[in-house]
């Protein structure tokens, strides 16, 4: 009976002490998979019947359900879009396509800005590595300094996410807010344009001018170019192809997750294909944790929900809205920005924050997409983000002085989402 009464704590204490529990783990800068589901396992224990959880478990992937198939199917995504990575990385196909790319571009302000993005394309842990040895070449050409170098490699990178139908994030805020990822990508089009304008301006700002080396590229030579460019980026190509088709074509694939799902598995078939994948190669992936870390916290942000639902967390805060003065804006820019943040991660910031206003915003495609954005976008600038502290290392510059042109770069494409938020 003690264990029964323990399992029953007012849901506002059991998320006080579940969520001081997620900011010692983050402050440990402990694992999102582990903080995401180590944080929904201690608010049921706190907050539930103990009985329940293993109901709560199951109905996170319950197939016979609306909301578990569609846990499900972002899960089994997850992995494939992790594997598609993975097997891009361990193929060398990753560095065919930027060899390609330095190729077929000569001008090197445009390989600054397109290479980080193409390799962004791909999920990898520590991507802004793979893009600073080219950058840094490039601006070598442009006499920039080691901050510049550090923030085009860092913020060309992240250009690409909010419009990247198969970005983790956009398909667990769709699956979250029960929006799709095509009408949140198209209100993030003209925000993604600020991002790039505002990258070029303040990365290339007063670098010296840059004479294009008059060599004539052989026409065979060109065309070869070319045709290893499309080979390499077949696997990526077909991949969003096929996930754009089905999400425009309102099968109902979208709501459920299943879009991305089918679309992964194309794209890993074709890069088999390419590449004429070896069986050793194809299972080298499964043997890092790395891919199933992401793939448990893409399940522990479904996991999170569930339990918040079950505890009636949402109705909690909505009675406290009714009562209250909260203003919905804040919370929908404030928290996941400060929990992106916070977090290093936007996917933990759009999980978390999700969840609990799911009581208090009724979620479209504008709504999701700001929150979308406050979440990616403190995530961006922050300093727990790899990706940030990474490229900063290997530049060898302080990250403060990076953050001179990364504050400002924030501030006007934060100005820019809230105002295709008002206006659209």
């Amino acid at each position: 009976m003690m264990c029964q009464k323990l399992g029953l704590i007012e849901p506002l204490p059991a998320i006080i002490i579940s969520f001081c529990f997620l900011g010692v783990m983050l402050l440990k800068r402990a694992n999102l998979a582990i903080t995401l589901n180590g944080t929904a396992l201690l608010l049921a224990l706190l907050a539930l019947d103990w009985t329940q959880i293993p109901m709560v478990i199951y109905k996170t992937t319950d197939l016979q359900m609306d909301e578990g198939r569609l846990g499900a199917s972002i899960v089994l995504a997850t992995f494939g879009v992790m594997l598609l990575s993975q097997l891009y990385k361990e193929t060398g196909l990753i560095n065919r396509l930027s060899q390609s790319l330095s190729k077929l571009i000569k001008n090197p302000k445009i390989i600054m800005c397109t290479l980080p993005a193409v390799i962004g394309l791909l999920p990898v842990a520590g991507g802004a590595l793979m893009s600073a040895p080219l950058v840094d070449s490039e601006a070598e050409k442009l006499g920039m300094s080691a901050e510049k170098k550090a923030y085009v490699n860092l913020w060309f990178r992240h250009t690409v996410f909010p419009v990247y139908p198969l970005s983790q994030v956009l398909i667990i805020t769709a699956a979250l807010t029960s929006t799709t990822v095509p009408e949140i990508i198209s209100r993030q089009i003209p925000v993604v344009i600020v991002m790039i304008i505002v990258g070029y301006f303040l990365g290339f700002w007063k670098t010296r001018k840059f004479q294009t080396e008059k060599i004539e590229e052989p026409k065979n030579n060109m065309g070869s170019n070319i045709g290893q460019l499309l080979i390499v980026f077949l696997p990526i190509l077909a991949t969003i192809v096929v996930a754009v088709s089905l999400g425009v074509a309102g099968s109902g694939l979208s709501k459920q997750g299943f879009d991305v799902l089918i679309a992964t598995l194309v794209g890993i078939v074709v890069l088999i294909l390419v590449s004429r994948m070896h069986l050793k190669t194809f299972a080298k992936p499964f043997k890092s944790w790395g891919i199933y870390s992401v793939t448990m916290a893409a399940y522990g942000a479904f996991f999170l929900r569930n339990v918040m639902n079950t505890a009636g967390v949402s109705q909690m805060f909505q009675a406290y809205a009714t009562n209250g003065n909260v203003n919905t804006l804040l919370l929908l820019t404030l928290v996941p920005a400060v929990l992106g943040f916070l977090m290093g991660s936007p996917s933990g910031g759009v999980a978390i924050s999700a969840s609990v206003m799911a009581g208090l915003v009724t979620f479209s495609a504008a709504t999701s997409s700001l929150l979308y954005m406050s979440a990616y976008l403190g995530y961006t600038v922050a300093p727990t983000h790899l990706c940030f502290t990474f490229t900063a290392d290997y530049f060898k510059c302080p990250i403060s002085k990076v953050y001179k042109y990364v504050i400002p770069s924030f501030l006007i494409t934060f100005a820019a989402t809230l105002l295709v938020y008002f206006l659209f």
